[in-house]
């Protein structure tokens, strides 16, 4: 008998060591669900620590038994993480963001996640140039240091997933998280930018030249997740895909999903902007046209696969930060590892200080409204909550200094002062910040309606920004607050489009999509096929 097993073994077309990896991998992914449901309550510990300690305590294992020899179990790979773990982490964060908040938000998230990013960029880029160089390395390129300003820029979304809750903070949140997605697009953009700059080639016009190039990678990566969102919104709302199968709903909107991150990367766009905004689209529009029963099944197979994936990377980092081999390469001293790693850390703090107080200093300035400002202990909490560095920085790090043919000592030494950073950076901030958030800013308050925010919303009924005629402007008038004027009205509504200019845009977003998107698209009020009704075809309705 043990003949036979020893013989069907010994014909599998899977490699053993594979097969123990995986195995390992979800023994600790089940550990890590566990662990995390005890730390639920918990103000100090999260699951994304939870895993990242875990990984590093699995490595240590892993070089006890291989006799401090080898830790790897996996290979840290970066196509691994950007094509099969972070697209789901990046689209259940746009399926499930509450669009008010972030649109709400949305001039902020911009400045900080694209102008900011560029000032943290060029401080830190200059930084490392100086430090490192004082520091004693000369090897490195100066490629290389404008790379390592990209890789330091960019946040964690992921663990900023974990450690702020869009219920209880929803300001801090939706600018937190909003932030980091665009930042994490502008790092990208950035790092492939400085990687194929030819610096013997530099001209005045090369600045604009990035410039547009980013504002061209961003408009698109947008317009092409809108698109496919609006596309599997238009097909299953035409075709009543749920009369014969809910489970070809639920299959087609991940696949168009995941089709629209492959087709960013293939245009050579940004794939993260593209999921978010088709995640986006798709909770607005597509959700909303399928059955009840896909819905429910739709939003948990989303948050199930984001968490996965988040769990793995975490338990991906911590486990490769004892590959023994990696810190072989570097024949760097334990002074110079200190060294090299508290530059890096100083100037994440000092790059993202940089640029947060100055920029929301200069966006309170421009809002009247002085309930809308963001004071100081909520900006000290962003600049605080996106100090963490993830695995976007380990996986840009290993693509900058390990991609290449020859790997330098001080290549080596990047790549590891890099994961130290990341590790510092996410188990200190990320600890620190929940227990923090509840000190400064107190209890959590629920988010007020967003409708409160204008006191005379009615009034952007009024067609203040069409043409009319007298007579019709005096009949309006006349459903006012007792103003018999047409034109006292019309410049009470111009008033409050420019004392509420994001109500307002809301206001005629909102019109707008009732009478011309939702029609098409389908979205709230539409009535889907029910296979469970045997009358659902004929109860099936528009609401607009």
């Amino acid at each position: 008998m043990f003949g036979v097993a020893k013989k069907l073994h010994e014909s599998t077309p899977f490699d053993t060591s594979t097969v123990i990896s995986i195995t390992v991998f979800i023994s600790l992914i089940c550990l890590c669900i566990i662990i995390g449901h005890l730390l639920e309550k918990n103000r100090w510990a999260n699951e994304s620590i939870a895993s990242l300690l875990l990984g590093i305590v699995s490595g240590g294992v892993v070089l006890l038994i291989h006799k401090g020899q080898n830790s790897r179990i996996l290979v840290f790979n970066e196509e691994l993480f950007f094509i099969y773990l972070l697209p789901p982490i990046i689209f259940n964060a746009g399926f499930q963001v509450k669009k008010k908040q972030f649109f709400k938000n949305f001039s902020t998230i911009l400045s900080f996640g694209v102008l900011g990013t560029l000032i943290s960029f060029c401080l830190v880029s200059s930084g490392v140039l100086f430090l490192l160089k004082k520091i004693g390395l000369t090897q490195l390129s100066t490629n290389d240091y404008l790379a390592l300003g990209a890789i330091l820029s960019a946040t964690d979304s992921v663990c900023t997933l974990q450690v702020l809750n869009q219920d209880d903070t929803p300001l801090l949140y939706s600018i937190v998280f909003g932030e980091g997605v665009v930042n994490d697009a502008t790092s990208i953009v950035l790092f492939n930018a400085v990687q194929s700059l030819d610096l013997s080639n530099l001209s005045s016009m090369t600045a604009l030249a990035l410039l547009g190039t980013f504002l061209y990678l961003f408009v698109t990566s947008t317009l092409l997740g809108v698109f496919v969102g609006l596309l599997s919104a238009f097909i299953i709302k035409k075709l009543y895909i749920g009369r014969h199968s809910t489970d070809r709903e639920i299959a087609l909107m991940m696949l168009m999903a995941y089709l629209s991150y492959m087709i960013a990367e293939l245009m050579d766009l940004s794939g993260i902007l593209t999921v978010f905004f088709c995640g986006v689209v798709m909770s607005h529009y597509t959700w909303h046209n399928v059955s009840e029963s896909s819905r429910i099944t739709a939003k948990h197979a989303f948050a199930t696969m984001s968490f996965i994936s988040e769990t793995f990377i975490f338990l991906y980092v911590g486990m490769d930060t004892l590959d023994i081999d990696k810190w072989k390469e570097s024949s760097s001293s334990a002074g110079t590892y200190l060294a090299v790693s508290s530059a890096m850390l100083a100037l994440v703090l000092i790059g993202r200080a940089a640029f947060i107080f100055p920029l929301a200093s200069i966006l309170n300035y421009m809002k009247r409204d002085s309930d809308k400002k963001i004071d100081l202990s909520t900006q000290f909490i962003v600049w605080w909550a996106g100090l963490m560095r993830g695995a976007v920085t380990v996986a840009l790090s290993y693509n900058a200094f390990s991609g290449s043919g020859e790997v330098s000592n001080e290549r080596s030494l990047m790549i590891s002062c890099t994961i130290i950073v990341v590790l510092f950076s996410t188990l200190l901030f990320g600890t620190v910040t929940k227990p923090l958030i509840r000190a400064i800013l107190g209890a959590p308050r629920h988010a007020v309606s967003y409708a409160s925010d204008i006191p005379s919303l009615e009034y952007l009924d009024f067609p203040f920004l069409e043409i009319q005629d007298n007579q019709e402007a005096n009949v309006n008038g006349g459903e006012g607050e007792g103003e018999g004027e047409g034109e006292p009205q019309r410049r009470r509504g111009f008033s409050l489009l420019m004392k509420y200019p994001t109500g307002a845009v809301h206001h005629i977003w909102r019109k707008f999509d009732d009478k011309f998107m939702r029609p098409v698209f389908g979205g709230r009020g539409f009535v889907p096929y029910e296979p469970a009704s045997p009358t659902g075809a004929a109860e099936t309705t528009h609401e607009h």
